[in-house]
């Protein structure tokens, strides 16, 4: 169908997570706003419509788009994980319910892989079964493509093979050493060349928790809970949050380094007169 660009149609699908509607409320709501003729759009699509453009677009070329997003300059990164509602159900009708038993909330684990200094999300995956904090990482960092950039994470990612799967990519991958027995002492070194040179953290480690501060963000202006029911469509759901966000992050950053500033200087004399 030629009546609509893939540009208007990414725009659209970004348009419509943004609202945070169904998809019938955005299209009635879409109707009387300006993004028509901003879009340059010569018919407004239905609910089908915008409905199979969901389905049309994948995680290659979602995450191709986020490429497009990344910041020129990467320096420092970070790596975390955070975990999203698959849905949300409501509290009141689950009280009602009593000893009926309730099916399980769907399980959800985003990691994040972001620059530490723009907040932007470099890569990102989401799964919704249970897999290690490591695994995850080897993941991210082998699609990692930027080269001599340093990395930081939480305990969680504490491996000697993810420090080699980092240094193999170009990153130089930081994370405290867990301790070695339940009481919390470590009589012997860890093994491992690179789990022995984090035991002596760099003083910029503790910016790692700006990786907090991205998940909080995402959870408390974005994604209060993933409206799509299949894993695969979930995946979409999140990356199309990711693409918007990185927009919104960008804007935020351009922005600051294009301020003008305008300073004005006032001097007062005071001048004797004959009176």
């Amino acid at each position: 169908n030629k009546e609509f660009t893939n540009y208007q149609r990414v725009s659209l699908i970004i348009l419509f997570y943004r609202s945070k509607k169904s998809i019938r409320d955005f299209i009635v709501e879409f109707k009387e706003s300006k993004w028509i003729s901003w879009l340059g759009l010569k018919k407004i699509p239905k609910k089908s419509t915008l409905h199979d453009w969901l389905k049309l677009f994948g995680m290659k070329l979602i995450r191709k788009i986020c490429k497009v997003l990344l910041p020129k300059e990467v320096k420092l990164t970070s790596i975390d994980g955070t975990g999203f509602d698959s849905w949300q159900r409501s509290r009141h009708y689950e009280k009602r319910a009593g000893e009926v038993h309730l099916p399980h909330m769907p399980y959800a684990k985003a990691d994040l892989f972001i620059d530490v200094k723009t907040q932007i999300v470099l890569d990102f995956s989401l799964i919704t079964h249970r897999e290690h904090d490591v695994r995850i990482a080897e993941k991210i960092f082998k699609r990692n493509e930027i080269k001599n950039i340093i990395g930081l994470g939480d305990k969680g990612y504490d491996s000697e093979h993810l420090h080699g799967v980092a240094r193999a990519n170009g990153i130089t991958f930081y994370a405290p050493v867990r301790k070695m027995n339940k009481k919390g002492f470590s009589y012997q070194k860890p093994k491992g060349k690179y789990r022995r040179e984090c035991l002596e953290l760099p003083d910029f480690f503790g910016e790692r928790w700006i990786n907090e501060t991205v998940n909080s963000v995402l959870k408390r202006t974005q994604i209060h809970f993933l409206r799509s029911k299949k894993s695969f469509m979930k995946q979409r759901e999140f990356g199309w949050h990711i693409i918007l966000y990185n927009i919104k992050r960008k804007i935020i950053v351009s922005s600051k380094n294009n301020q003008t500033f305008i300073f004005c200087q006032i001097e007062i004399y005071s001048i004797r007169t004959e009176h």
